[in-house]
């Protein structure tokens, strides 16, 4: 059990990695939207890449955020007869959830999805819309998403069954203080007292 939860802390640690870099994504979509929206309204230009580059972004933050997402139990839940269990049954509902429905689902999305990816990736196809976007980073983006998903639905499920071993406390408490927009303000704060150290410096 020592080494599934090793597995489980290296798949926790990979999601959480991945999800507290991809609200950059957001920034990012944020930013493009803005200089769009002046540049078209200054100088009447504009192109359908600026659209289609926000689209994915926003579905790359979307996908890949997603086992970050269920590392920290933020899906959503509908609890009106779940949260009224002991925390014994509500694990085993979990595991079961998991098990039954969240790792399958995780499967069939891959194993229709890769093959989708690998056409769009091997024909190079591109958007219909003029001045378009190449298709296959978007399409990458959904067996990478659901796979980190998948990992995630395994690492919850031997997380829960070790918890209810005894070896673990209870997985589902949260251990973040602060949220994913709070951690973004303070990496830009920081980044903007690097630029200007750097420019004292200079």
């Amino acid at each position: 059990m020592q080494a599934l939860l090793k597995l489980a802390s290296t798949i926790d640690a990979i999601n959480r990695f991945i999800g507290k870099h991809v609200i950059w994504l957001i920034l990012a979509s944020t930013l493009i939207s803005a200089i769009n929206a002046v540049v078209r309204k200054a100088f009447n230009i504009s192109s359908n890449a600026f659209l289609e580059v926000q689209w994915y972004l926003f579905a790359a933050t979307f996908m890949l955020a997603a086992g970050y997402t269920l590392l920290n139990g933020e899906h959503v839940k509908i609890d009106v007869i779940y949260g009224r269990l002991k925390k014994r049954t509500q694990t085993w509902i979990d595991i079961f959830g998991f098990v039954f429905f969240l790792l399958p689902v995780c499967a069939g999305v891959l194993w229709f999805s890769t093959p989708f990816f690998l056409n769009g990736f091997n024909s190079g196809e591109m958007s219909g819309n003029v001045g378009g976007l190449i298709r296959w980073p978007v399409y990458a983006v959904m067996p990478l998403g659901f796979a980190l998903l998948w990992l995630q639905g395994v690492a919850e499920v031997i997380k829960r069954v070790a918890f209810l071993q005894g070896l673990i406390d209870d997985p589902t408490v949260k251990k973040v203080d602060k949220t994913a927009e709070e951690e973004l303000a303070e990496a830009i704060q920081r980044l903007a007292q690097a630029k200007t150290a750097q420019t004292k410096s200079a």
